[in-house]
């Protein structure tokens, strides 16, 4: 129209395009700005999560938007989706036996296994960590210099006492878990024990997959300068991967959301509600405990 002179009628006509469309202004509506900053603040926050968790929490915030919605602020922010870990299916053996048991209520298989890492002045640490399968949620995280088949038996003990007896436990073949003494004990408490394969880490997926979050979310970026520094932002990390951390095969809810009393429920009912808990361990924001 400007080179040519021609109206803007026979310039959409020749291009082909719909005069609608050349015309068309997109609305912009009065939330998309402080929207827009909320997604930002909780991608800087949890750096690891893509779209389908910060939909989720922005969704539990109170937030009326799809997915779409997101999706397109994400990427007209240039925000970086990160790469999803591929899946392994290896449950099976060639002559078609199943490796491992599947769980299918609360409490049913228990997964246990431990995690290594170092404080700031390189002197390393251990942290047992134990799961619920069929809930994923996080049981307890241990943290220790040093953590004996003992040490299992007294975080076992605990668990048995305040939340209940599973009716399976699965490890790997660790010195800690297939010691004599823990063993015997889990039989006469009557809990069986499942031990994968040996050098085959995916046949305890479950717990290798929260290992695998644990690393990627929080240990990978945080500096540990004491290890009561390490205990605290750890437990923080496991209080907000229970209550508010959304889970992808839970059709992103948390594994174990607070039950909170909330207005308009009928008298003596409680409805679940995920916590409003402050951000993961794992970001620079947070205040050390030290």
């Amino acid at each position: 129209m400007d080179s040519l002179g021609v109206s803007e009628r026979r310039a959409c006509r020749v291009l082909r395009q719909p005069r609608a469309t050349q015309r068309y202004l997109p609305e912009v509506r009065d939330d998309e700005e402080p929207l827009t900053q909320r997604i930002i603040e909780l991608a800087a926050l949890y750096g690891r999560y893509g779209t389908p968790r910060i939909t989720r929490m922005v969704h539990n915030e109170g937030w009326q938007v799809n997915h779409k919605r997101v999706e397109r602020i994400w990427r007209a922010q240039g925000l970086k989706v990160p790469s999803k870990q591929p899946k392994r299916g290896r449950l099976w053996f060639n002559d078609g036996s199943c490796v491992r048991l599947r769980p299918t209520h609360r409490d049913h298989v228990w997964a246990y296994d431990f995690v290594a890492a170092w404080t700031h002045d390189g002197r390393p640490f251990r942290m047992l960590t134990l799961v619920d399968e069929f809930t994923r949620e996080c049981l307890a995280i241990d943290v220790a210099r040093r953590l004996k088949s003992d040490d299992v038996l007294e975080r076992l003990s605990w668990l048995f006492a305040t939340r209940g007896v599973p009716e399976h436990i699965r490890s790997d073949n660790g010195p800690e878990f297939t010691a004599t003494v823990v063993r015997n004990w889990l039989e006469r408490v009557g809990v069986k024990t499942l031990f994968i394969q040996p050098g085959s880490p995916w046949d305890n997926g479950y717990v290798e997959s929260f290992n695998g979050k644990l690393r990627d979310e929080l240990l990978n970026g945080e500096i540990f300068y004491t290890l009561k520094e390490a205990k605290v932002l750890i437990e923080s990390w496991r209080v907000h991967y229970n209550t508010v951390r959304p889970h992808s095969a839970l059709g992103y809810r948390p594994p174990a959301p607070e039950a909170v009393v909330t207005n308009g429920s009928a008298a003596g009912s409680a409805t679940l509600v995920p916590r409003s808990a402050p951000p993961a361990a794992g970001h620079r924001g947070v205040v050390r405990l030290i």
